[in-house]
């Protein structure tokens, strides 16, 4: 989704024509979506058709309808987004809250988009028993999917597609025994090692950090075995009904220890923040942010959450001049929205912090990489 939205963020259209329309997960509420798709696709018919070319109008209407006439809704998530240009359509499903509108411009309306991905903590929870394995992607507290031998993205894969069965562990003799018990452990740790090879090639190409799910002891093994043991970031012992509950129960299951992490990350920011400080790497005034971001010089910029600037922004001349009217003419409403899409695009990270970190006094801060 990330280069899914890098991709949007760089395209330039006329008309870019971006529409965001509320769905449901479950039957029966998803029964309206069908409904609500309709009705944001005449407004931007309308619109279209009021401000464009009729060819153009239709050339965009027929590439949507082809993209959304057969679009199940039983795979819907939170949000539906269409972004539609005379040349291409993208859909994109999305585990996030959004105001239906359309927005038809000359670039996609991605920006608040970029804003809740780059806040979101988007992970794998890989959930193990002695029998089987399965794998949910998530964003926070949110489920994104839980991945199947249907899904598109285990296709031609050279390990095992999930859910992983374990077919392999047979134990003989006395359970009591010690034989029987370093049997059964050899073999637990053959299967995880099988399932942690599928999680490695799936994380070689997503990158997300790994919550790994399951009793106390296996949890152990898998730890052992893991090929990548830095990228997990928590594990969850107390969950229950772990092959047969849902994947919202799983994610339900593991807050506490999602929010550990974001916590941390919050942590080793301030460290960095210092680190930076001291070697003369720190930019806090937001022209110079600005500049930095728009330089390309912007390893890491910290955003207090929610904060938003309206300001007259001049690429030319590279400056930023706050404003109080959002309203006023030449003023960019959200110039942090700017700087975080400079920042992103010139392939920097974006780290959003609670209030009671970074607050009034230091909203924003940029880590330079020189």
């Amino acid at each position: 989704m990330k280069a899914t939205l890098k991709s949007l963020r760089e395209t330039k259209a006329d008309p870019a024509v971006s529409i965001f329309v509320k769905t449901h997960r479950e039957h029966p509420a998803n029964d309206q979506d069908p409904i609500a798709l309709k009705n944001q696709l005449k407004v931007a018919e309308e619109r279209l058709t009021n401000e464009y070319d009729k060819h153009i109008a239709a050339t965009i209407m027929e590439g949507i309808h082809a993209k959304t006439d057969e679009l199940n809704h039983n795979y819907n998530l939170d949000t539906l987004a269409i972004f539609a240009s005379t040349d291409d359509v993208q859909i994109i499903r999305m585990p996030l809250d959004t105001t239906e509108r359309v927005v038809i411009s000359d670039s996609f309306a991605t920006r608040d988009l970029v804003r809740d991905m780059a806040s979101a903590v988007h992970f794998y929870a890989v959930v193990i028993t002695r029998d089987m394995a399965r794998l949910i992607e998530a964003s926070n507290d949110r489920v994104v999917k839980e991945l199947d031998t249907d899904d598109n993205i285990q296709n031609n894969m050279e390990n095992i597609p999930f859910p992983i069965e374990n077919n392999g562990l047979y134990t003989t003799g006395d359970g009591g025994s010690d034989r029987s018990s370093n049997n059964e452990s050899s073999h637990l740790k053959e299967f995880f090692n099988q399932v942690d090879k599928s999680v490695q090639e799936l994380w070689g190409e997503h990158k997300m950090p790994l919550v790994i799910v399951g009793d106390a002891k296996n949890v152990g093994y898998y730890k052992e075995v893991c090929d990548r043991p830095d990228n997990i970031i928590g594990t969850v012992t107390n969950v229950t009904q772990l092959e047969d509950g849902s994947a919202q129960h799983i994610i339900d299951g593991v807050q506490e220890a999602v929010e550990a992490y974001r916590s941390s990350l919050h942590e080793a920011a301030l460290g960095e923040i210092d680190r930076a400080r001291g070697v003369q790497m720190l930019r806090t005034d937001l022209q110079e942010v600005y500049r930095g971001a728009f330089q390309g010089a912007g390893e890491t910029l910290y955003v207090r959450r929610g904060y938003m600037q309206p300001a007259k922004i001049d690429e030319k001349a590279q400056t930023l001049t706050v404003v109080d009217d959002a309203a006023g003419e030449g003023v960019t409403d959200d110039a942090i929205g700017e700087i975080i899409e400079q920042v992103m695009h010139n392939g920097g990270e974006v780290v959003f912090m609670p209030q009671e970190i970074m607050g009034e006094d230091q909203p924003i801060a940029l880590v330079t990489r020189y």
